[in-house]
């Protein structure tokens, strides 16, 4: 294998690990809001957290592979899809950092809750669908396959 082989292959599987990660973290959070006893809730919450963590480096091996790549195959870093793309997931991660916030918070709530007589609350399911975080990671979901849409077409 060449080492364009080797670079695309590792933004590949950044690329791969920041989308998947971001489906299973949503895919939990929205199965958390469909509960309703806070120790459920907390159990699919602290679920997210391996989830986030693969968001995390996911999305730092594709960055970093994808300038990388830009530079050794000669688009270089000036290319208007380029940076468009490190926009963007820059713009997604100021998204999802805030919300991922409110999600702990949220969890620390439920696992509260559970602690004492996990019984439904209120409290616990207006945290569950609040529609700040809720946004905000649907835009950063958005922007993600924004990203998608400029790596693979480069327009």
């Amino acid at each position: 294998m060449t080492k364009y082989d080797w670079l695309l292959l590792a933004h590949v599987l950044g690329a791969f690990l920041f989308v998947s990660g971001s489906l299973v973290a949503g895919i939990l959070a929205f199965a958390a809001a469909q509960r309703e006893r806070p120790s459920e809730v907390a159990l699919l919450l602290r679920l997210v957290r391996p989830a986030v963590a693969i968001v995390g480096i996911g999305s730092l091996v594709a960055l970093g592979m994808g300038i990388w790549l830009a530079e050794y195959v000669g688009y270089g870093l000036g290319q208007g899809w380029v940076v468009a793309a490190i926009a963007l997931w820059a713009a997604s991660g100021a998204l999802g950092g805030p919300a991922g916030r409110s999600m702990r918070e949220t969890r620390e709530l439920a696992e509260r809750l559970a602690q004492d007589g996990d019984r439904p609350s209120e409290e616990l399911r207006l945290a569950l669908r609040n529609p700040r975080p809720l946004a905000m990671n649907s835009v950063a979901f958005a922007l993600l396959i924004a990203i998608l849409v400029l790596m693979i077409w480069k327009p």
